[in-house]
């Protein structure tokens, strides 16, 4: 049975959430995300509640609740001069910052040196925050999917999933395409997206990124399919902060949302009887809200 069947649809239909990540991490990638949301076809975000852009994007966040968002856990932060830590006291949650007081830029020292406990402290925060902003979340996901950097705070994603009752955004795919070598069948009373695009460098490096996501489309199966971009503007504030990082960096981001704002991409759900779903939707079939 796939999820889409567990959320009471056929077998064959042709669920998607177009879901744009790192909503918060600074002006040029909100405004993008805002107008996707409003001029293009995507129907779902989520916040970076430690980044210094999080309070523009908490205010749309909290006046559009006709749009799907969530909160983005973030427990990384991998630019090179553009910099943010947690959002709890450096002395509450010790182990999760390096030695100038911000987050780890990779999974690995994440995993070699955070405790459990910081990381469920620290990510409960996040969400706290977030509701005391009057935000209404509809889900939770991962930056650069830390939660999988160890099997421990896989286990606390899905406990505060639980605790605030918000679909958890989840596939083993997902984790095999970032390097991560993570053990899902525990999880399988979770609703786990059956397909999951991404795109990757290969196809940005040859300028072919935007066809992956025609393609992506096009061949769509049934089931719950989730496409995740990062929808920005190739201007000075994001080459400053993506430098020498051009996968996911400004001009793939302006890439991303040229093509979700394009007609063309309007046109091929329809031929292709591709169905929007949102995070919310599922919440509401999974919590019985």
């Amino acid at each position: 049975m796939n999820a889409a069947q567990k959320i009471g649809f056929t077998e064959s239909t042709k669920l998607l959430i177009i879901h744009a990540d790192d909503a918060g991490l600074a002006h040029a990638e909100n405004r993008a995300t805002i107008q996707s949301l409003q001029k293009g076809i995507v129907n779902s975000y989520s916040i970076m509640v430690p980044c210094p852009w999080f309070y523009e994007m908490a205010i749309f966040a909290k006046n559009n609740t006709q749009f799907d968002n969530g909160v983005h856990l973030t427990l990384t932060c991998e630019w090179e001069n553009y910099r943010f830590g947690p959002v709890l006291p450096i002395s509450e949650v010790p182990s999760l910052v390096d030695e100038n007081g911000y987050f780890f830029k990779k999974r690995d020292k994440l995993a070699q040196n955070a405790k459990a406990e910081h990381v469920e402290k620290e990510l409960t925060a996040q969400i706290e925050r977030a509701l005391k902003f009057g935000i209404k979340p509809t889900h939770i996901d991962s930056h650069m999917y830390s939660v999988g950097a160890k099997p421990e705070f896989l286990n606390v994603y899905r406990r505060i999933a639980k605790k605030y009752k918000l679909p958890l955004v989840l596939n083993q795919q997902l984790f095999e395409m970032v390097g991560l070598e993570m053990d899902l069948s525990d999880f399988k009373d979770e609703l786990l997206i059956d397909n999951v695009f991404m795109g990757e460098f290969k196809y940005f490096e040859k300028g072919e990124l935007a066809n992956f996501y025609a393609t992506a489309l096009d061949k769509m199966e049934g089931g719950l399919n989730l496409i995740l971009i990062h929808p920005a503007f190739d201007d000075d504030e994001m080459k400053g902060i993506t430098i020498n990082h051009p996968n996911f960096g400004s001009e793939w981001r302006q890439i991303d949302f040229d093509f979700f704002t394009s007609e063309e991409a309007q046109s091929k759900l329809k031929e292709q009887n591709i169905q929007l779903i949102t995070w919310d939707e599922i919440r509401k079939k999974i919590y019985k809200d």
